[in-house]
């Protein structure tokens, strides 16, 4: 399973509106890698590469339930930046980077049709 891995063209090219984010993901076998630019000077993506940077910024971890997922890390300790965001038909959240060494770690509950193409 996975995308064609001589494909140029990414799997799943999208703008984020809210997030101010310009998104091309590729499918490695199931793993997915996102390249991403802000849309906006003001996006925090962009706020992110003016003070770190350019470099690793998100690992994703896609779970079975967002929302369940941070309850559970919530009484590990881990902090969250804000609550759930809606993300086409799911949902996902971030681990605060100062918990990960300086990465930004994301929880969502997408079912990735993309990779089944």
């Amino acid at each position: 399973m996975g995308a064609d891995p001589w494909k140029t063209e990414p799997d799943d090219a999208y703008i984020d509106d809210p997030e101010k984010i310009k998104v091309a993901r590729y499918w490695v076998g199931e793993v997915g890698f996102e390249l991403m630019e802000s849309t906006t000077p003001d996006g925090d993506v962009a706020k992110f590469i003016k003070k770190k940077g350019e470099g690793v910024m998100l690992i994703s971890f896609n779970v079975d339930n967002t929302r369940e997922a941070m309850t559970e890390l919530t009484k590990e300790n881990y902090p969250f930046i804000g609550g759930a965001r809606p993300f086409r038909d799911s949902e996902f959240s971030f681990i605060h980077p100062k918990k990960m060494n300086g990465v930004l770690l994301e929880l969502i509950d997408y079912k990735w049709n993309e990779l089944k193409k």
